[in-house]
């Protein structure tokens, strides 16, 4: 099924990523495991695409998320803030299989969000006097250094909200909020899984965090492992 003229609702993950090709840029939103778009990233592994660029914070975390798709060796080039406690990224790293372009969190949410804003690029005191600034362009400004990072537009965003009506308007869900906003903003193209679909005007305008005019393609995926969005309790004393 492809989407109509108002509506961008398609049947499932694999038909809304049906274009992403060989070496694709693509920015996930979630942090760690919290706010991923299960979905897309597993028909995004299922499709075959290979050498893809992820602009992530984080690539996955413990063979999860992100790390299915560099289990199965689709990644050449990830544009991250941690590697940390993702044994897949590290060892492909090391190994020289990997590219990997670390930023400063803060930095890296800037990029998305200028790329969604029409900046080309933007100077920040973040990372003046490090490795971070080595082979950029750095400026003084009322006399601290500062280091100039380009703005990202990646090819493809695949991002999960929380609710979404077939227009592509989303709420998210808590600190899963974190950076779907700014990647579906970014991309060319956004697809957004949602866990509840809503009719259009069923969002009060109020409660919408993204704006449609910022995603092409919507899903609905009712059901999510919710790997790390889990309560746990235990009996009470006596």
């Amino acid at each position: 099924m492809t989407a109509t003229s108002r509506s961008k609702l398609f049947s499932s993950a694999a038909e809304a990523l049906f274009d992403v090709r060989d070496g694709a840029q693509v920015a996930v939103g979630g942090f760690g495991l919290c706010g991923n778009p299960e979905a897309c990233i597993q028909a995004l592994a299922a499709s075959g695409a290979k050498d893809l660029v992820i602009v992530s914070n984080n690539c996955g975390n413990q063979g999860q998320g992100l790390a299915v798709l560099l289990q199965r060796r689709r990644v050449a080039r990830v544009i991250c803030s941690f590697v940390g406690g993702n044994p897949d990224l590290e060892q492909q790293m090391l190994a020289g299989q990997v590219q990997v372009e670390l930023n400063p969190q803060g930095t890296l949410a800037e990029r998305l969000r200028a790329g969604g804003s029409g900046i080309p690029a933007f100077f920040t005191p973040t990372g003046a006097g490090t490795v971070v600034s080595e082979g950029k362009e750095v400026r003084e400004f009322a006399g601290r250094p500062c280091v100039l990072e380009t703005a990202l537009q990646p090819d493809f965003a695949i991002v999960r909200a929380a609710v979404g009506d077939p227009l592509g308007n989303l709420r998210f869900y808590r600190t899963a909020r974190n950076f779907n906003p700014l990647a579906a903003m970014a991309a060319r193209v956004t697809v957004a899984e949602v866990d509840r679909l809503v009719d259009v005007g069923e969002l009060d305008p109020d409660d919408v965090h993204l704006p449609g005019i910022f995603v092409q393609r919507v899903i609905h995926v009712p059901e999510h492992k919710n790997v790390i969005e889990y309560r746990t309790t235990r009996p009470r004393a006596g």
